[in-house]
């Protein structure tokens, strides 16, 4: 298995005035993140607007990015669904495309049980030989991922790990401790990446590299180093960062702040806009307060 990386971007879609995907400009993006700290990048997945990609330009999009990254970093598609059929279908595409891995979302909407959200992976990493990630994000799903089901799932040997976005340590400290050895817990929220890489996870897939990269990897790297204190003050000067980009929901301000900086990824689709004034006011102050890793150019 290819080596995913500590720190991967969930990298946002550019979009051009019409609202079409701009692949040129996801390209950029994507090799500018890899050229400030990240390791990886995650394609459609929240922060890439998947609930309004279409499965054609997901796979137009991983195809782009391929095609410009090259071996420089890590691909990993956002192939995850409420319908298992249908995230089978995404995830063999995403893989005839080439990508190194898959992340797979807990379904949404229909709320299975935990045998259910068991039976839904297990079906999904048995028909791909890519190496799946779960992500459990229950903040936008609703249901969670019980540590006991994410434990038995860590069993099967191409789910090497998953996107911890629930924010209970108690339950990711379970998991990391009793998952197979080898499986990789990445935090999912910015503001977690210091307590879960403290208990023993491996790393973050992050919103806030688009910006602060090679801060953020520095960051990991005094935690892996064991320089703790120092790890725990560059975290603190990040969060006010952190905080501000999910000030209203995400990608909302993330996109913004990276169109004010002069990297344009347009505007959000509907049903999402445009932050509010308030909002828009607070993420520039705060992006004044920082230097920022992202080359523009």
């Amino acid at each position: 298995m290819k080596e995913l990386g500590r720190l991967i971007t969930a990298m946002v879609t550019p979009f051009d005035e019409a609202g079409k995907i701009d692949f040129k400009q996801a390209q950029k993006l994507a090799l500018a993140c890899l050229k400030s700290g990240s390791d990886g990048l995650v394609l459609s997945g929240t922060t890439g607007e998947s609930p309004t990609l279409t499965h054609e330009e997901e796979l137009k999009l991983y195809a782009a990015v391929k095609e410009a990254v090259g071996n420089c970093g890590s691909i990993i598609a956002g192939t995850g669904s409420n319908s298992t059929a249908e995230a089978i279908e995404a995830t063999r595409g995403a893989e005839k495309i080439g990508v190194d891995a898959c992340l797979l979302v807990t379904p949404y909407y229909n709320k299975p049980s935990q045998e259910g959200l068991y039976q839904h992976f297990k079906a999904i990493a048995e028909s791909t030989h890519l190496p799946c990630i779960l992500y459990n994000v229950p903040s936008r799903t609703v249901v969670s991922l019980a540590s006991e089901t994410v434990i038995r799932l860590s069993q099967i040997e191409n789910i090497i790990g998953i996107k911890e976005a629930s924010s209970n340590l108690e339950e990711i400290g379970k998991i990391i401790s009793g998952a197979r050895k080898g499986f990789l817990v990445w935090s999912g929220n910015d503001g977690d990446t210091l307590p879960i890489m403290s208990l023993g996870g491996y790393g973050v897939i992050s919103v806030a590299s688009h910006l602060v990269g090679n801060q953020i990897k520095n960051m990991i790297a005094s935690v892996v180093a064991g320089k703790l204190t120092e790890a725990a003050q560059m975290h603190l000067d990040l969060l006010p960062l952190f905080k501000v980009l999910f000030i209203v929901s995400n990608p909302v301000p993330v996109k913004y702040a990276l169109n004010y900086i002069g990297f344009k990824v347009g505007k959000p689709r509907l049903p999402l806009v445009e932050p509010d004034a308030k909002s828009a006011a607070a993420i520039v102050e705060t992006l004044k307060k920082y230097r920022i890793d992202l080359p523009l150019d």
